[in-house]
């Protein structure tokens, strides 16, 4: 690859993406920068003019799996359906793809449970943007009536907090063998909340 080709604005995610193969395939821990390096086709120096270190590429891998699980959130949330179906939709898709993410990809479970335990930013990041997009669901359900007056700030928090085993992978492996309360349970306990106005102003 030459200087002008690994310029290109692309280049940065083609690491990302390689990267997170890598990563599903050996495991982020055994995976190097000389070997995203060889499968691009690129000089290691080459990948340092992107990220400086490994560890800024680990992040990313981790900012592009929950940035997908956020980007489908946002998309549901940004439907003309009653926030109630909204909201409830988008616990259910939470939970379907953190289970495909991690738990059918152990490697990176392995990535996912690091950065947990060593509260990578990108974990606050995470939870800070799918608190506000439900934030978001809940105001437009106080404004149509489906829900009762409530501080939607509050009420965002309390209904991730909620449903948080069906959201973080190490929490889902651990209650594998207590299936119950499902996902649809946990999510029509916190719509039945919303409607009776619990975290009110």
């Amino acid at each position: 690859m030459t200087m002008n080709e690994a310029a290109k604005p692309e280049t940065r995610e083609r690491i990302v993406e390689v990267a997170e193969r890598l990563f599903r395939q050996v495991g982020f821990q055994k995976t190097t920068v000389s070997d995203i390096a060889r499968e691009l086709h690129m000089s290691p120096a080459n990948v340092y003019r992107f990220f400086n270190s490994k560890a800024q590429i680990n992040q990313a891998v981790g900012r592009l799996l929950m940035g997908g699980i956020e980007a489908a959130a946002r998309a549901i949330a940004g439907t003309p359906q009653p926030a109630v179906e909204r909201l409830r939709e988008l616990l259910v898709t939470v939970e379907k793809m953190t289970a495909e993410r991690y738990l059918g990809e152990r490697k990176l479970h392995e990535m996912v449970a690091f950065a947990l335990s060593e509260n990578w930013p990108i974990v606050e990041e995470h939870i800070t943007h799918m608190r506000a997009i439900i934030e978001g669901i809940v105001r437009d359900g106080v404004a149509s009536g489906e829900f009762a007056p409530v501080d939607a700030v509050l009420a965002g928090a309390l209904v991730y907090t909620a449903c948080i085993r069906w959201a973080h992978p190490g929490l889902m492996v651990e209650c594998a063998d207590t299936p119950t309360p499902t996902i649809e349970e946990m999510a029509d306990f916190c719509l039945a909340g919303l409607r009776h106005g619990f975290a009110k102003a």
